[in-house]
């Protein structure tokens, strides 16, 4: 927003300033005119050196300065060349601008070539610290919510970054018609909220952005590597294409998996049945961590707490299962205890005063 002030400021003044002074003794609203349209141009001008890598810009700045060098030393050649008059001054503005064009253009396509670490410690120390903690956020990032819990904890440090484009897909989903997506939207611009409020955090929302570039992931991979930041994500296919393009990705998922308890074979725990499994006859719990564990034999004890012992432990692309068996120990003792309390019934109805069973 600041910076749209400055630029509608910028704009105003130069207007006015060609209104006044009226350059070339043209008229005062045709030069303001002018001066609207030269300002403008220096404005666009800005937003594409912003959007420049930082070795395009050294590029596109070494370039200007061998075009401007070139051209001062073929304006000796054309001093000598040509009678002083219009024709000399023109020749000689036309190679300046012909010259500081070729240089700008070959050197910000060629600046991708240039290493400034070769330039020594002079920024290297100052550019590694300030951008190697750099963290670029993912929209499924955001809308997880565990990136905040992270984050409070005080185990996810250094700068984190939310493009302008993630904040627009994050917008464009909560205003979508898709209950449920709009749901999602809304939660993820919530924790945005929620770790903005945070005094520990140091969020910054960066209006990089590349026209070009059509797909958020490209642009999310695209602005890693031109700040040199690493991409924080729970989308699998994002992790991967990131790692084809040698970008860092920091998945959530990858974190939630190290961190779950490991479970051996022969261990027992206790598991709560909430669904049959797919095969015959099993059952399916839950762990804490969300973890799915298939117990054999257990489709009958749906709804309850069972203790198993583990006998395979199967790790897959979406996460690990764990496979167990039902201790039968438990449920005989309740089948005991069942049989007794049936027994404790019989008795009483015969010893009933009326001598005839209540039905």
């Amino acid at each position: 927003m600041d910076l749209i002030l400055i630029r509608i400021a910028f704009l105003l003044v130069l207007s006015l300033a060609s209104y006044f002074f009226r350059p070339f003794g043209l008229i005062s609203w045709i030069a303001a005119m002018l001066g609207a349209a030269a300002a403008a141009l220096v404005i666009v001008f800005e937003l594409r050196v912003r959007a420049l890598s930082l070795r395009r810009l050294l590029g596109a700045v070494a370039g200007s300065i061998f075009g401007i060098f070139g051209a001062f030393l073929f304006s000796l050649v054309i001093r000598n060349s040509l009678p002083p008059g219009n024709t000399q001054s023109l020749v000689q503005i036309f190679v300046l601008l012909l010259m500081t064009y070729v240089g700008l253009v070959v050197g910000t396509s060629k600046g991708d070539l240039l290493n400034p670490s070769a330039l020594g410690d002079l920024f290297n120390s100052e550019r590694s610290a300030a951008k190697r903690n750099i963290k670029i956020l993912d929209t499924s990032a955001i809308i997880d919510g565990r990136i905040a819990d992270m984050a409070e904890t005080g185990f996810l440090e250094g700068e984190l970054v939310v493009p302008e484009f993630v904040l627009r897909e994050l917008q464009m989903v909560a205003d979508s018609q898709d209950g449920s997506k709009r749901q999602r939207g809304r939660r993820g611009l919530d924790v945005l909220q929620r770790m903005q409020g945070n005094s520990l955090l140091t969020i910054q929302i960066i209006e990089d952005d590349y026209p070009k570039i059509r797909e958020v992931d490209l642009k999310l991979i695209e602005l890693a590597k031109n700040i040199e930041g690493k991409i924080v994500t729970n989308d699998f296919n994002l992790n991967k294409v990131a790692h084809l393009h040698n970008v860092a990705v920091l998945n959530i998922n990858d974190l939630a998996n190290s961190l779950k308890p490991v479970v051996l074979p022969g261990e027992k725990m206790n598991i709560v049945v909430l669904k049959e499994g797919k095969e015959y006859n099993q059952g399916v719990g839950y762990l804490d961590d969300g973890t799915m564990v298939v117990v054999d034999h257990a489709r009958r004890m749906i709804g309850r707490s069972v203790e198993i012992t583990v006998t395979s432990v199967l790790q897959t692309a979406s996460g690990k299962m764990i496979f167990g068996k039902m201790e039968e120990g438990p449920i005989r003792t309740d089948t005991t205890r069942a049989d007794t309390a049936r027994t404790e019934v019989v008795r009483t109805i015969e010893v009933s005063p009326q001598g005839v069973p209540s039905t």
